[in-house]
């Protein structure tokens, strides 16, 4: 399934460029045409380089990296702060301060100093063992480290790679990472350079709705890296496999409420009919141990009888055998009156 439609990307106006008169002549492939004095861009490459750019961020979430996205311009702004609050990644999308990749132990420090505000009760005074303006000025202080340094609050290191909308507008951030080899991935309108950037995407950076899709599509990947980083820990294959579609905080909640009540105690009506089953299997075996026993006091009977039938051969075999000469004389004698003296039939003695 592809990560996003032809139409979608008409429908964002991800294919119109800048004015002819304001091109970047390394971009002249990424070109269609050129309509009414604007550049129309090749969407049929940029859903190419957008399925390259989805795969890298999911490969990289899921073996454990982080995604930093960048976007300080108006129409980017909103896009940015959303879309990498839902998949819990840094984000910048005030003003870059300088160094914040290249000299990020500095950086740290004042994430630090932000914490050690968020700590302070403003609203009980006695408590604080402040003034009221010593309290004020820390307010200050940190309200102006929340807007610059909201975003990377939780980030511990540099990101493993950044998002960046506008290349033109964020050089100094893209600047920062070419500098530590961070790969980059961003929007490359027609007055852009290509060569500044890792993994480019041919599309439109100005328009809100174009940004949007776009930003929407990367958090897209990272929580699918995400749910694969998850599943890898766990050893649930399936988990890694059958994602269809990235899943939203709430849900991946549920998904875990559910595996728990799959491997929670059985209840006592479980139990009831574990014992019921044992029962039954004990019973079928008692049954067939009471079959073979009956069958082995009926099997010695037929060697039994053989065993008294065996002898009849050789009684017969003695019966038979020759009488001397003197008893067959006397026996052929007594046949003869036996015949002399025999009766009808129908008189015949009763034996």
């Amino acid at each position: 399934m592809a990560v996003v439609t032809m139409r979608e990307l008409l429908e964002s106006g991800v294919h119109f460029g800048h004015q002819t008169r304001r091109w970047n002549p390394k971009m002249k492939r990424f070109i269609f045409t050129e309509r009414n004095g604007i550049y129309i861009i090749d969407l049929l490459q940029s859903l190419s380089y957008i399925d390259r750019a989805y795969e890298f961020v999911k490969e990289t979430v899921a073996h454990g990296g982080t995604i930093m996205f960048v976007g300080t311009k108006k129409q980017a702004q909103e896009a940015i702060a959303e879309q990498a609050t839902r998949v819990g990644m840094p984000y910048v999308n005030q003003r870059w301060l300088g160094g914040m990749l290249t000299n990020f132990s500095t950086v740290h420090k004042r994430l630090q100093r932000l914490k050690e505000l968020e700590a302070i009760d403003f609203e009980d005074v006695a408590a604080s063992g402040l003034t009221k303006k010593e309290l004020l000025v820390l307010s200050r202080e940190k309200a102006k480290l929340e807007k610059t340094l909201g975003g990377i609050r939780d980030m511990q290191k540099v990101p493993s790679a950044v998002w960046i909308v506008d290349t033109k507008k964020e050089h100094i951030a893209v600047g920062e990472a070419r500098k530590l080899r961070i790969p980059v991935v961003a929007i490359l309108d027609t007055n852009c350079d290509p060569d500044e950037v890792d993994y480019k995407i041919p599309g439109n950076d100005d328009a809100i709705r174009s940004v949007t899709l776009l930003t929407r599509v990367i958090a897209d990947a990272v929580a699918e890296g995400l749910i694969a980083r998850s599943g890898a820990a766990t050893g649930d294959e399936k988990a890694v496999k059958a994602v269809a579609e990235p899943l939203a905080e709430w849900e991946r909640d549920l998904l875990a409420g559910e595996k728990d009540g799959k491997t929670a105690p059985a209840t006592p009506a479980e139990k009831t009919d574990e014992v019921a089953a044992e029962a039954e299997v004990q019973t079928s075996a008692e049954t067939a141990k009471v079959a073979d026993a009956e069958q082995a006091d009926e099997t010695p009977a037929p060697a039994a009888e053989q065993a008294v039938e065996t002898p009849a051969p050789a009684a017969e075999q003695a019966v038979e055998t020759p009488v001397p000469a003197a008893e067959q004389a006397v026996e052929a004698a007594e046949s003869t009156e036996a015949a002399e003296g025999a009766q009808p039939a129908g008189d015949a003695p009763q034996v």
